[in-house]
């Protein structure tokens, strides 16, 4: 065996930043006539994608200068906010919020058992009662599992409820969790002023519980109303200083505060940023504890990181253990002490044993299966991850800083401000799901055709009419096209169809008919294809069909031939609505007199669908 060490890079020369700027020109250039050609600057600028709250993705990141990042556990707690994990790496916490004590305590039971280490209970009038908590925990032996709260109509109550139960088990110096005292949250989802008085006196009781903070910072509420990273960020960061201040002013140091407040942040399915905001909301925090003087060994945020409810859809539930999947990847890599994902029927109804052990053995393959938890800050060092952690903690801090000139965050939330500034970024995100730059898998793209909804779920209670921020899922205003169809097929006994009129051979018409076909399963709309059709069979289709939309699909070479005449015939025999996959222009100018509507890739899809649901005369 020969000693000598193998360079696998060895034959081949190293690539500068400049031979890449070389070839995206070449590629750019590659089609376009001469005179026409982009500059680096404009091709960069296409290759660059900006979120819709402003952060920037850039198409290539290189090392930078300075590499130093420092190491887990240390100062300013980017990496970790602490340098060795234990057990699996994070609690793994089931969320229990069945109002039925009964099937709650059960589900408990199951959770603890089949491997969730946590219990996060959401006490609300829509969820579990403070009341029931012994019933529900009936048997949990309070050492042996974290039990963290959740709520909006009465935290106190709540918090009183499980620091009895704590105290019954007599166990009080050996439990875990948080007590969950959270006014800001609770006012977000209520519209309600906040009671800051209750931090002090909730920190006081936590004294002596063993590992229990007090306090949490939840961020759920923004997100499910549409925030963007870098809000979401700003807000924790913020809402945390509120009750530093709050806690500081009732004669409460700097290190018993920092000790008492925990986090529980979202985890989407885009993971890259949602690594980085959980690197960047400690390093953030490290820097609020160094300003306000706070212990430095007290300074690591703690957070708990839930997979975003808004990105869950109803439609084709099971993509969303996708998306589940991707989103604890990121929490874990993000370094969360705990993890919560979301089962895949959420937004069903309260989830079944089924898919709570479907949501548990995520996290378990996460941590078992791939030794995530193995690794502390396993995304640490690489430059694009440095790169946006940097600047997701760059524009929170300048938003943070905004907000406490505007008054501090409670007053800036009361004033109705951070609705405002959500609206906009939802605005945005509404755009671009509905033209599909925002992609949904199962929903706005692939939908799957003849789906049979969940029927094996309990349905929720209603929500509380609270007057805070509005919860809205992505997917909502794609669901609402395919109700619109359900219903109708209830009701006349077959889906909404249009008929489409194939020109050509299959290998003219292949791809926009895949494209054609996939876009009207996106509202629940069905078809009868035509393949090869004469002007005059595509009439007398339509007039069997009694189907008031034709579409056109083939390619523009055949369109120059066969379009005027398939339209023309169509407008003849009284056919109202024309339409034609791609563009008019590839047509003669008198079959664009007589088509009605074009489509194409990057049209407002929700828009288009609503017409052709309004043109068959399906009801709203």
């Amino acid at each position: 065996m020969s000693d000598e060490k193998m360079v696998l890079a060895g034959d081949f020369t190293q690539p500068t930043t400049q031979d890449w700027d070389r070839e995206v020109l070449k590629i750019f250039n590659r089609k376009r006539p001469p005179g026409s050609e982009l500059t680096l600057e404009q091709a960069m600028k296409r290759l660059t994608t900006v979120q819709v709250d402003g952060l920037v993705i850039d198409p290539l990141y290189t090392k930078p200068d300075d590499q130093a990042i420092g190491y887990p556990g240390q100062t300013p707690f980017t990496r970790g906010s602490a340098a060795v994990g234990q057990g699996l790496g994070w609690d793994v916490v089931g969320l229990h919020e069945d109002p039925d004590p009964a099937r709650s305590h059960q589900a408990v039971l199951d959770d603890l058992m089949a491997g969730c280490t946590g219990l996060w209970l959401r006490v609300d009038p829509d969820a579990v009662q403070a009341q029931d908590l012994p019933a529900v925990l009936a048997g949990v032996q309070p050492q042996a599992a974290s039990i963290s709260l959740s709520g909006a109509a009465d935290q106190a109550g709540a918090a009183q409820a499980l620091l009895d139960f704590w105290t019954a088990s007599g166990q009080v110096g050996q439990v875990s969790g948080n007590l969950g005292i959270d006014p800001l949250g609770a006012a977000a989802l209520t519209g309600q002023a906040p009671n800051l008085g209750l931090l002090a006196e909730w920190v006081a009781q936590a004294q002596g519980l063993g590992r229990v903070r007090a306090l949490v910072v939840d961020t759920l509420a923004y997100d499910n109303a549409g925030a963007g990273d870098i809000d979401q960020l700003a807000y924790a960061i913020a809402t945390g200083i509120e009750y530093v201040r709050a806690l500081a002013a009732a004669g409460v140091d700097a290190a018993t505060a920092f000790d008492q407040i925990g986090f529980r942040v979202a985890a989407t399915a885009d993971q890259f940023p949602t690594i980085a905001r959980l690197r960047a909301l400690r390093r953030l925090w490290a820097r609020v504890g160094e300003v306000l003087e706070a212990p430095e060994a007290k300074r690591g945020a703690v957070q708990q990181a839930v997979t975003s409810w808004r990105n869950i859809s109803r439609d084709d539930p099971w993509v969303n253990l996708l998306r589940g999947t991707i989103a604890a990847f990121a929490a874990a890599a993000g370094g969360a002490e705990a993890i919560t994902v979301l089962p895949h029927d959420t937004a069903y109804g309260l989830p079944t044993k089924f898919s709570r052990r479907l949501a548990r053995n995520i996290q378990l393959l996460v941590g078992e299966e791939s030794h995530l938890g193995k690794v502390k800050d396993p995304a640490g060092g690489a430059w694009f991850v440095e790169s946006i952690t940097d600047q997701l903690a760059q524009k929170a801090w300048a938003k943070v800083q905004e907000l406490e000139a505007a008054g501090g965050f409670a007053a800036v939330l009361a004033s109705g401000a951070i609705a405002q500034q959500i609206d906009q970024v939802t605005a945005e995100r509404t755009k671009r799901l509905a033209t599909r730059k925002l992609p949904l898998t199962g929903v706005s793209m692939f939908p799957k055709q003849d789906e049979e909804p969940l029927t094996d779920f309990v349905p929720r209670p209603p929500r509380p009419d609270w007057a805070g921020l509005q919860p809205r899922r992505d997917a909502e205003v794609f669901e609402a096209l395919r109700d619109r169809s359900t219903a109708h097929a209830k009701a006349s006994g077959s889906k909404p169809t249009v008929l489409l009129a194939l020109l050509g051979a299959r290998r003219d018409f292949g791809p926009r008919e895949q494209f054609t076909t996939n876009l009207l399963l996106v509202a629940g709309l069905d078809y009868q294809p035509l393949e090869g059709p004469s002007p005059a069979q595509i009439t007398a289709a339509a007039q069997e069909l009694g189907a008031s939309v034709v579409i056109l699909a083939s390619s523009g070479k055949v369109y120059a031939d066969q379009a005027e005449a398939a339209a023309s015939a169509l407008k003849q025999a009284g056919q109202p609505y024309v339409y034609i996959a791609g563009r008019k222009t590839e047509t003669s100018e008198a079959a664009q007199a007589l088509i009605d509507t074009e489509f194409y890739d990057g049209i407002d899809v929700v828009a288009f669908l609503t017409e052709i649901l309004d043109r068959l005369g399906v009801a709203k």
